[in-house]
This record gives C-alpha cells, structure tokens and sequence, in this order.
C-alpha cells in the first residue's frame, strides 16, 4: 500500500504538471485509494499547503539548488516537503526527510535520494536566512501569502494595502463547508436538528437565511443530501438566486450553469412553476446539472447543451422574464478552493476574458422582455471583469440601467460591510469567509 507522501506526490505532480484542477483531483486521488481519515487530512493538508504556498517554496528551493536542473516530480517532492518543514509544526522534521528520501529511492535512484537528502538537510541548517521577509510591501505580502506580485499590486490598486493583505490572507485559509437547504422540503431548524443527530456540527450561515455551516461532517454524506433536501454551496453564490428574484410561472434563462448550484436554488424558489432554462458549453456538465436536479426531485428545469456566444441562434428575442449571465471569469475570488489559479492565471487573461463576458453578456440580454431582470454575476474581483464590463454594456446598450431595487433584496449584513455602488454589490473572501464575487443587477426599460 503506498504512503500518504507518496500519493500527496501523484497528486501534486497531476496538478503541477499535468494542470489538473487541484479540488477535482485531491477527490478522484482520495476515491481511488483506500486512505484513512487520519492520512486524508494530512493528504488534503500537504496537497493544498503546498499549491497554495508554491511561490514561496520556489523562491526557497532555487536558493537551495543554485540553478541545478532537477526533474519536475524531483522538484515537486523538494516542494512538499519544505512545505511540510516549514508550515507543519506537528510533523517531525526527520520523518519528513525520511520519507522524501525513501519515495527518491522508490522513484528515482540512489543519487536522486541522496540530491533531496542533501538539499533538506542544507534548508535546516540554513532555515533563518532562507525563510527572510522582504521589507518591500508588495513583495512581503506576495512573499507572506505567496501570491504573484503583479496580482498584489493589481488588488492593491483597487482595495489598498490592509485590504488586500487581508485578502491574501483569507485565500489561504480552508473554505468553509456550506450547504443550502431547500425550505420547500425542509425547514432550517430541522435540517440543522437532523444532521446534529447525524453527528454533524452545524450552524447558520452568515448572510443567506437558507445557508448551513458544517465545521464536523462531510454534507455529500448526509440523508437530507441524497434526500434532496439540501444542496452544496458557497454562501456568496447563494446570493445570486436571491438577485435574480424569481417570481412564480416565470420563465427564466441561466446561460452560464454548471454545475447547477444557481439554476437549482432559482427552481426551488418557483416552487414548482415556471421553467429554468439552464445552459452549458459542455455535455459532461449538462448531465452535472441533470444529475443534481433529479436529486433534488425538481421537475421545472431544462438542461441544454449550448454555447452561450450563439445564444441567439437557440432562442427568441424577448423570450425570457429574467436572464442570468454567470460568466466564465479568472476565478480569483475562489483561490482558497483552487490555489493554483493565482500561479496560472495573467492579467492578459483577466483583459481576454472581459471581451467574452461583455459578448456573452450583450447577446444574452436580448433574450430579456421588457422591464426584465438581468443578472451579472461572476466569482472573480477584478474590476475589469466586473464593474468594467458592465459600465461598458450600459454604455452600448442604453435601454438598460441598473437596477436600484438590487440592494432591497441582498442581506443588511451585507450591505453594511463596505460601500457597495447601486445595483452592483461586491464581496470579497475576507469580510465573511465566502467566495470572493460580484453581482450586478439590470433592467431591461425598451
């Protein structure tokens, strides 16, 4: 049977490498091998640690190795275990030496082992100057919290500094455990009494009335899970359903779905009317979306397979009562479930993706009557995905504004947290342990 380390190394070489998805990956490595729950948190624990942190080991290990070209899985195995020396108080120092060494046996050869042993042996020795904070603020944070230094400019820019220290801080802590509960089947109170008795810790959310926090237990393994009485979920996503407002027999356009969180929480909020139209560009995710509505036993769902640039060629002008665009974006306010995006993702890409969203965005608003909602929702805190896009759609599309009732709708709490623009809200990962988002609510006057 292979060892926690040894798995954690295929695991990280998948991502690292291969640019596997580092939440889809850790699930398939931990359904795949017969891993106790001991080793599963030290797995999850040594994976994430060390993606999240790989800024900053690398800038460690390139002065262990003076230029010395490894390779890339002898590289990735120097990273985990620094991570582990270095972050890891509870794990010894030798056991984690030991083990790097044994998994270059196995792996490589003698000499490769005795490269890593040599090269772990030199960081503890060294630990004091290695380990060095710049006085610099962009480069102590990015070198704090490992996060590139043009993005800790780029969010300094828009947040300040204290604002986006803490932020860099927040996408390194885990993410919270949360789920919403489907207040047609089951109330609150009950969902949260049922999974007590499951052995569960559980309390309310922060902002969304239907949201539920799980600090004990794992809520895909729960009864009201496979009884489809509550749905996995972020809490700032939440907010979407509630921005977008459905109203009964409405029919409503989500263009953007998978996996179906939002399409699912606007359905249950028709309670049985209407139809959700729920679209995306891939068939693996439309049968997601399928999966997850017959869970949840709702039959005011349609799931197709569409691309949302050629939206038009689907539907009719005018067809739907309200249209939700959650559009493709950089992803940065979600970096504590996927830490690999800060190291993958450039600010060309954030400029790229703003001319998608705006194409996607303009074409999905013709599919809205007149006095219609449209809803603009991303998980990324950009300004150029975000308020941009949408200061450009309003100016090219001038029967449109924004929709001043928005703020009506969202939590008190929420609102009181920072300015938020009319019509447009913006959380970000700090200020209540939720996905970083935007939304932005329209109306549609001609």
């Amino acid at each position: 049977m292979k060892k926690v380390r040894e798995i954690a190394l295929e695991t990280l070489i998948k991502v690292i490498k291969e640019n596997a998805f580092s939440n889809l990956q850790l699930n398939y490595t931990i359904e795949n091998n017969e891993i106790n729950s001991k080793d599963k948190g030290l797995l999850t624990e040594i994976t994430y640690g060390t993606i999240q942190r790989q800024l900053t080991l690398r800038k460690i290990l390139s002065q262990l190795t003076e230029g010395k070209k490894t390779e890339q899985w002898v590289e990735i195995l120097l990273l985990m275990s620094l991570y582990q020396l270095i972050y890891l108080d509870r794990v010894p120092d030798h056991a984690v030496i030991n083990e790097a060494v044994e998994i270059a046996k196995k792996k490589g050869h003698k000499g490769i082992a005795s490269f890593v042993n040599g090269v772990l042996r030199s960081f503890l020795r060294n630990k004091n100057k290695l380990v060095k904070v710049p006085t610099n603020e962009v480069e102590r944070i990015s070198f704090e919290t490992s996060h590139p230094e043009w993005l800790v400019k780029y969010f300094i820019s828009l947040y300040g500094v204290n604002e986006t220290e803490e932020m860099c801080k927040a996408n390194l802590l885990p993410p919270l455990a949360t789920a919403r509960v489907n207040t047609n089947k089951i109330s609150v109170e009950e969902a949260i009494n049922q999974l007590k008795e499951e052995g569960y810790e559980i309390s309310k959310g922060n902002l969304v009335k239907e949201c539920i926090i799980s600090t004990k237990g794992n809520f895909a393994n729960s009864t009201l899970f496979k009884d489809g009485k509550i749905t996995i979920q972020d809490e700032s996503s939440m907010l979407v359903g509630i921005a977008v407002d459905p109203k009964v027999n409405e029919q409503i356009i989500d263009t953007c779905a998978a996996p179906g969180g939002k399409t699912t929480h606007i359905a249950e909020k028709l309670n049985g009317t209407g139809k959700v139209i729920s679209l995306d560009l891939h068939n693996h995710k439309i049968k997601l979306i399928n999966k997850n509505v017959k869970r949840l036993s709702l039959t005011n769902v349609e799931a197709l397979q569409c691309d949302a640039k050629y939206i038009l060629d689907k539907f009719d002008e005018e067809q739907f009562d309200r249209v939700l665009v959650d559009a493709p974006c950089s992803g940065l306010g979600v970096i504590n479930r996927k830490p690999e995006i800060k190291d993958t993702k450039t600010e060309e890409d954030i400029k790229k993706l703003a001319d998608l969203q705006l194409e996607i965005l303009t074409k999905a608003s013709k599919l809205l009557k007149v006095n219609g909602t449209l809803v603009y929702s991303t998980c990324t805190i950009t300004n150029d995905e975000n308020q941009a896009v949408i200061s450009k759609f309003l100016r090219e599309n001038k029967n449109f504004q924004l929709d001043n009732s928005l703020h009506e709708r969202m939590p008190e709490k929420l609102l009181s947290s920072r300015v938020q623009d009319t019509g447009q809200i913006v959380i970000l990962p700090h200020d209540f342990n939720t996905d970083g988002f935007y939304i932005a609510a329209l109306i549609r006057k001609g």
